[in-house]
């Protein structure tokens, strides 16, 4: 499937789960009102086939996160032994995915200091939302930094990945891949493509699941439609709200990056990225925008065909900044959204797995990543995952602008590894 192929079929489902929501809060609620034909049976079937839609989603995270981590890693560490330029912008890409990490936890959590969720919308939404059969302990929390070390090495990794101790199963993928990269290629190759191919099954199942979306999504809905009525539907608006907000200041922060360490004025930095803005607007996809990203920063930012040739195509790869702040940012409404505690050590922990999530996730729409990227990091903070599917009903708003970030930052990233080696504005030399 090509690229505009995959990202016309996933703008066209974004639009249709949406509407699955709407018709789903609605139907709850008319039902809320004038009754349901069937009564109880009825509920508890529809409800039965949304959480076999949500099981079919849980089912995948393991061995996808698992096969990413390790295929992302191999990836970065080939990249960075073809050469000094390589290794360059992988160091410049991991600073600038730590410095971002940093900001969307405190972006995150300012936003909800300033503009905190409606109480009683929470109420009707969680209300309606299916519950979590398990019970889990926050990251950091009982046990303090001893229990929180020791789960950073699970003794049994296949128990580990049972009991959806992510964090431990993160860090053996991580140990893994590159463990990976000493063994000799003869032996690294097959290891390699053996958990490519499994990324590409767990992602061709993804894509299955994602096309049941609107009859999942319409089922959860409902039930939280019924028991909440239309009142949830301001809490999703708050929602989006915080998530664009906390990516609105990222992308603007971007900015400052590129023309304090690209060495480039503000103007020009702008001028150059905007048409990528705007493919990526349209097409919510970043490898859709890797040709005008090449043009525009050889002709307009000063970038050598060497550097815009091994940089941005590298970067779509593995480098996703927007990745870990929008992450985050759900991760940390759902927290708000429960009213679940945020120490210190779950901030932390959720941030080191955010960023092991961004290497490997893949350049797609949103949708298809969503829940592959947000689940691990839930389940490490302690965070229950039933209301994710409603989340991911609205995502298609909040992708825009992961995408719209992602480009943005590659071409401030392509300038900075250019370096002092940037050519001039060919516009301010001419007097334009």
């Amino acid at each position: 499937m090509t690229q505009s192929r995959t990202a016309a079929l996933f703008s066209s489902l974004s639009l249709r789960v949406l509407l699955a929501l709407a018709a789903g809060l609605a139907a709850g609620a008319a039902a809320q009102t004038y009754g349901i034909p069937g009564g109880t049976g009825t509920i508890a079937l529809v409800e039965g086939l949304g959480q076999l839609w949500l099981n079919a989603l849980r089912m995948t995270i393991i061995p996808l996160v698992f096969a990413l981590l390790v295929t992302g890693i191999a990836s970065i560490a080939d990249a960075a032994a073809t050469g000094r330029l390589a290794l360059r912008a992988v160091v410049v890409f991991a600073l600038l995915l730590v410095g971002a990490t940093v900001y969307g936890i405190v972006a995150s959590q300012g936003l909800h200091a300033l503009w905190p969720i409606d109480p009683e919308g929470a109420r009707l939404l969680l209300a309606g939302a299916p519950g979590d059969e398990v019970v889990r302990e926050n990251v950091g929390g009982g046990g303090g930094l001893a229990a929180f070390l020791t789960s950073l090495a699970p003794s049994n990794p296949i128990r580990a990945a049972a009991d959806d101790a992510i964090l431990g199963i993160v860090v053996f993928a991580i140990v893994f891949g590159f463990a990976t990269t000493r063994l000799s290629a003869r032996l690294r190759q097959p290891l390699t493509v053996f958990f490519e191919a499994v990324a590409e099954t767990m992602i061709v199942i993804v894509h299955w699941v994602l096309r049941a979306a609107p009859i999942g999504v319409f089922a959860l809905s409902l039930g939280v439609g019924l028991r909440a009525g239309l009142g949830a539907a301001g809490v999703l608006g708050h929602y989006i709200a915080l998530v664009v907000l906390a990516l609105v200041g990222l992308i603007l922060l971007t900015y400052v990056v590129a023309v304090v360490f690209g060495r480039v004025s503000l103007g020009r930095f702008a001028r150059a990225v905007a048409p990528a803005q705007v493919v990526a607007f349209s097409t919510q996809s970043s490898l859709a925008c890797l040709p005008v990203m090449v043009e525009r920063a050889i002709d307009r930012l000063g970038v050598s065909p060497a550097t815009a040739g091994l940089v941005l195509p590298l970067a779509v790869a593995v480098f996703r900044i927007t990745s870990t702040v929008a992450n985050l940012a759900v991760c940390i409404y759902v927290a708000h959204l429960y009213g679940i505690a945020l120490t210190p050590g779950v901030l932390f922990a959720g941030g080191v797995t955010a960023l092991a999530i961004s290497v490997g996730t893949v350049g797609l729409p949103g949708q298809v990543s969503f829940f592959a990227s947000i689940a691990p990091i839930a389940l490490v903070m302690g965070l229950p995952l039933e209301v994710l599917p409603l989340l991911l009903a609205v995502e298609v708003v909040p992708d825009i602008f992961r995408t719209i970030g992602n480009v943005t930052a590659d071409l401030a990233a392509a300038r900075i590894v250019e370096g002092r080696d940037a050519t001039a504005d060919p516009e301010a030399a001419s007097g334009i």
